[in-house]
């Protein structure tokens, strides 16, 4: 039986591939009059999170992530989250939350240290096409542990996730293989907790 490959963040699902089911209030919208989706039907919270590049207020995107982070912890749910200049603030709120059932990193673009401070804490980071062209953080993919790493198609959908794997491998130094093989663990670890 041929093994699918998990794609942890897409935009654009495939029948062939392993996607959750996402839901909620991205920062870019944070502002926007919308009532918060129904989470109980979903596998993961997100994407949310802190995106001090675009232009909508910090205390709007804080609010939300609030609201988020308190209904993953009610609907015992985990979260994907999407942070862009905003990882210290990102962080700081994610301690108030002891009880969440995992945090994802989607598109991480850092460095070193703050990829070890959430490898410390127990987060996954996952990697997508945009991470893979900055230097630090293929620096941060190399130090990030197989068993807290996830791949992703969310920045091109003309990337395939297949593609995102053996670039990904050969980074790490892993087969494509052990890496499939990792993720899919990482994936019912996530799911299980």
């Amino acid at each position: 039986m041929k093994r699918r490959y998990i794609d942890i963040h897409t935009h654009h699902p495939k029948p062939d591939v392993v996607s959750p089911t996402m839901v909620g209030i991205h920062p870019w919208d944070a502002e926007r009059d919308v009532t918060m989706p129904d989470f109980s039907s979903c596998d993961i919270i997100g994407e949310t999170g802190l995106d001090y590049a675009c232009n909508v207020s910090k205390n709007s995107q804080k609010e939300r992530f609030y609201e988020h982070l308190a209904a993953a912890e009610k609907f015992d749910k985990p979260v994907v989250l999407h942070i862009v200049r905003a990882m210290d603030d990102a962080l700081k709120i994610l301690t108030q939350y002891k009880t969440l059932k995992g945090v994802v990193i989607h598109g991480f673009i850092g460095s070193e240290q703050q990829a070890a401070e959430c490898v410390k804490r127990g987060y996954f980071l996952s990697f997508g096409e945009r991470s893979l062209r900055s230097p630090k953080s293929c620096k941060a993919l190399i130090s990030t542990p197989i068993n807290q790493l996830f791949c992703e198609s969310d920045d091109n959908p003309q990337t395939s996730i297949e593609q995102i794997y053996e670039e990904v491998a050969q980074i790490k130094g892993v087969t494509p293989e052990e890496l499939l093989s990792a993720i899919e663990k990482n994936y019912e670890l996530l799911f299980r907790r």
